[in-house]
């Protein structure tokens, strides 16, 4: 398999799966400002609208969507137990990578992160993150994974989570939700992914800082 990622990007949700079930694969970084890969091939050719993740499966097929994708893995590695095993389980990992994708992801921190969002946008967010924040929060309250173990969901969640040091959400707010946040990033599986990604992403703010 190959993982196009960004780093700090929701990407990172898939690396931390792959680790979590000592899955192989090869990870191939994407500049997220010129959309090149680091040997200097255009990553549009790979996905015409440029967004990561994108995963190579060993058949040759190119998959997008980090939900997708991040099923895609479960199935593919039953053996780690990223996702629950009967139906009804199935129905509510979805449920909750589809909270995280479009309450969480997009209608919260995309704005919030967005150079370009303008103030009422980031205020409307905000206002309506909080309340999301809030029902995470009650979920929650007294279990340890948003289902009975971890899952591909938690992966995002954690992921997503971390780009509260960007915005001006402050966990502590929530104490459920900050103290689920700290297990995650206990996690091994998740310490590695984001240490390795915050050192490619300091990487990248070096390459495109303005030479004197």
């Amino acid at each position: 398999m190959q993982l196009y990622f960004s780093s700090l990007a929701c990407s990172a949700a898939t690396r931390i799966s792959l680790y979590e079930a000592g899955a192989e694969a090869e990870f191939i970084e994407v500049d997220s400002k010129t959309k090149r890969t680091h040997d200097g091939s255009d990553y549009l050719q790979v996905h015409p609208l440029g967004l990561v993740p994108a995963l190579r499966t060993d058949n040759g097929d190119v998959l997008t969507e980090n939900a997708a994708i991040l099923q895609y893995l479960a199935g593919a590695l039953p053996h780690a137990g990223l996702a629950p095993d009967d139906s009804r389980g199935r129905v509510r990992l979805q449920q909750w990578l589809s909270f995280i994708g479009t309450e969480l992801h997009k209608a919260t921190f995309f704005p919030l992160l967005d150079a370009t969002s303008n103030e009422g946008a980031r205020s409307y967010a905000l206002e309506k993150g909080t309340a999301r924040l809030a029902y995470l929060e009650q979920h929650l309250t007294g279990r340890e994974f948003l289902l009975e173990r971890f899952s591909v969901a938690d992966a995002y969640l954690a992921t997503v989570l971390g780009w509260c040091v960007a915005t001006p959400i402050d966990l502590k707010k929530w104490p459920a939700l900050s103290a689920y946040f700290a297990r995650m990033l206990a996690r091994p599986s998740v310490a590695k992914a984001f240490l390795e990604e915050r050192k490619l992403y300091g990487a990248q703010l070096e390459r495109h800082k303005p030479r004197q």
